[in-house]
């Protein structure tokens, strides 16, 4: 099947979404087959002396209809920029050895998960092993002649009845499946096999992994303590699924394989990373206090687990990566501040100071704060050398080297030849006052090529989802579109978004949907006052958390002339006893039971006040979606339709909670999105409808 024809199904061919386009300027704007041009950069990996990045460059198979993954290598000196491993599959979580000379990354073999191990100095590469399942998390020991990962462990599926053999050649029903446990099933895995993740080694010469964890609940994501130690996290509590953030570090000794609690605190402790000389660990956590959302400091402690210091303690904001500067005294954490994802200096004085503003660009299709980065290990000390990917309004990630926290150099340019031709969006950033109360909401307006501020052009509010994430001004395929089609388009950070300090996520917390509301509503009340739209071509849309608030929104107001409600959550008390993070739900957003606070759930439920809805009103969901089951956006449909308010259900086959993972699949949702809306605009309604 060529592209055409791909575009032609995944596209809703009824409506017209482009005035422009009748005028024949679509071959300067974003256009949808143009989605398949993009390329961008991941996981870089700096190796330990700073001469080279490798990193993950990821564009799209046109014919498979889906992102791939090739490493590529950039010498940091000269700018000489090479294929490493391309055309076998997508291959990912490249890791160098200590000194450099190998790397090892995760592949497939024939469909077959593999871990390969390459010689940088000839070229070759050979299969470490035979796995069954796929590895996750490989490292590498200190002395380089070891690799620790992360695997499952299959367990016997659980049966009450012996079933009789079938005759030769019989085709009888598949077996019954029994479940007994609480996550049975996730979203982007579906049903989960029956078994937990332990940690191997294996030697880095090939051979038979060695199983070195056994616990009942698993562990995950191991880091060398010198070569003869693994740090490994999990929960060994008993019942731990009713607990779904609780996780300790451990230490795991080799040879005896005893394993020894380091944390054990009421709370998250994870991602631990030593420092070069083995002196300390830090890592990251938080004390759980069953809020929403919490903030996550970065902590250091001895090998023994003993001399905890809280390194954050006075540091507003969350970390989310970590990594030792190559000296040991500092370290580099990513973290977002004020609608910017930030690179900053974290000294074992608990100082945190700025070295990077502008990481991002890995989220393509909406413009969340996304990036990656990593850290020479034995080169830079105090003027660390950082790879890290580069984001901006107006590309997505690239590749960048900074030196000592100076501005980053940009060293790749993958999306010159698909875009630098084309008329894209400009960004604004606007902060307005929340009629709620006053407070500031910092948001962001993609204005259209033809843009004038004369109070005629529609508008998209797009909200984002989690609730506790962030947007930012970064490129995005989704929004690069509704401009390109000559919509101005809002999106912002209403509180309980992340990047603002503790206690702006915390607003929402036993009150989402709520106030989040009017700081939304005062966004676009703000955009009429610049007279930048019309109030009679106002639209809204947003997925998952911004599903949530598109549904309560129609439920609030009929200003909207349309509405696109995507991948929602519509009742709370199937949300919290059917959905993957069923148990987080009712453990955090609500700290009870449906059947102990039946009113609270159904308060905060959008289907609490759909009798209210007039606005037409498109709910989207993906088919294999466990995050916010289809079963959510059904009952949201199923409520307006025997109102008699216009709905369409639209439904995305095989499409998980990443609803726009496969590119036909981000075309066909943001298309169909600008196909509704158009429908319901008083200026470009279509003629007729086929």
């Amino acid at each position: 099947m060529n592209t055409r024809h791909l575009l032609a199904i995944c596209c809703l061919p009824i409506f017209t979404t482009a005035a422009w386009a009748k005028d024949g300027n679509a071959g300067n704007r974003f256009t949808a087959e143009r989605v398949f041009d993009l390329e961008y950069a991941d996981d870089p990996q700096i190796s330990p002396d700073g001469t080279t990045i490798i990193y993950a460059r990821k564009s799209m198979d046109k014919f498979a209809d889906q992102v791939v993954s090739d490493l590529w290598t950039i010498d940091t000196r000269n700018g000489t920029h090479r294929p490493l491993v391309s055309g076998q599959g997508s291959s990912s979580s490249v890791r160098w050895s200590p000194n450099g000379d190998r790397v090892i990354y995760l592949t497939s073999n024939n469909g077959k998960p593999d871990l390969r191990l390459r010689y940088q100095d000839s070229g070759e590469s050979f299969s470490l092993a035979q796995l069954e399942h796929g590895p996750s998390a490989p490292v590498w020991s200190p002395d380089g002649k070891t690799i620790a990962f992360s695997m499952l462990v299959p367990d016997e599926n659980k049966t009450y009845a012996k079933p009789p053999k079938n005759p030769e050649g019989a085709e009888w029903a598949k077996p019954v499946r029994v479940i007994d446990d609480l996550v049975f099933r996730f979203d982007g895995a579906g049903y989960l096999p029956k078994g937990k993740t332990q940690i191997f080694t294996l030697s880095a010469e090939g051979g038979t992994p060695r199983q070195v964890t056994h616990g009942e609940n698993g562990f995950d994501t191991p880091q060398w303590l010198g070569n003869g130690a693994l740090l490994v996290t999990g929960n060994e509590a008993e019942n731990a699924d009713l607990d779904p953030i609780e996780s300790e570090i451990y230490r795991v000794d080799l040879s005896s394989q005893a394993i020894t609690a380091l944390t054990q605190r009421d709370g998250p402790d994870f991602a631990p990373v030593v420092a070069p000389n083995g002196s300390r660990i830090a890592y990251r956590g938080y004390d759980d206090k069953l809020k929403s959302y919490q903030q996550t400091d970065v902590y250091v402690m001895a090998p023994d687990g003993s001399n905890v210091k809280n390194l954050t303690a006075n540091f507003d904001r969350s970390i989310d990566g970590l990594a030792w500067r190559s000296d040991g005294r500092a370290l580099v954490g990513q973290t977002e501040v004020d609608g910017i994802l930030t690179l900053v200096s974290i000294d074992l004085d608990g100082n945190v100071r700025t070295i990077v503003n502008d990481i991002g660009g890995t989220s393509l299709g909406r413009p969340y704060a996304a990036g990656s980065f990593s850290v020479a290990s034995k080169a830079g000390g105090s003027s660390p050398l950082i790879a890290y990917t580069k984001g901006s309004p107006s590309r997505p990630a690239e590749i960048a080297l900074s030196r000592g926290g100076s501005e980053g150099r940009q060293l790749t340019r993958l999306n010159e030849d698909a875009l630098g031709h084309l008329e894209l969006a400009r960004i604004e950033e606007i902060k307005v006052s929340s009629t709620a109360d006053g407070r500031e909401i910092e948001a962001w307006i993609a204005l259209p090529p033809d843009f004038r501020p004369d109070g005629s052009f529609p508008m998209i509010l797009e909200i984002h989802g989690g609730p506790n994430t962030m947007y930012g001004p970064y490129f995005a395929a989704e929004i690069q579109r509704y401009a390109a089609e000559g919509y101005v388009t809002a999106y912002a950070n209403p509180r309980g978004s992340t990047g603002y300090g503790e206690a702006f996520s915390q607003l929402i917390d036993l009150d989402y949907p709520g106030r989040d509301h009017d700081d939304l509503m005062s966004v676009v009340d703000a955009l009429l006052a610049k007279n930048y739209v019309s109030k009679d071509r106002l639209f809204i849309t947003g997925g998952s958390g911004g599903g949530v608030l598109t549904a309560w929104a129609v439920g609030k107001t009929d200003r909207f002339a349309a509405a696109a409600s995507v991948k929602p959550v519509i009742n709370w008390t199937s949300m919290a006893l059917a959905g993957d993070i069923a148990r987080f739900v009712s453990r955090h957003w609500f700290r009870a039971q449906p059947w102990e606070q039946p009113e609270e759930y159904w308060r905060r439920s959008p289907l609490s006040i759909v009798n209210n809805v007039t606005t037409p009103t498109m709910v989207m969901v993906g088919e294999a979606d466990w995050r916010t089951p289809a079963w959510e956006a059904e009952q949201f449909y199923t409520a307006l339709k025997v109102q008699n308010i216009d709905t369409v259900l639209v439904r995305v086959p095989g499409a998980s909670h990443l609803i726009a993972r496969r590119p036909s699949q981000l075309i066909a949702k943001v298309d169909n999105i600008m196909g509704w809306f158009a429908k319901y605009d008083p200026v470009t309604k279509p003629d007729e409808e086929e």
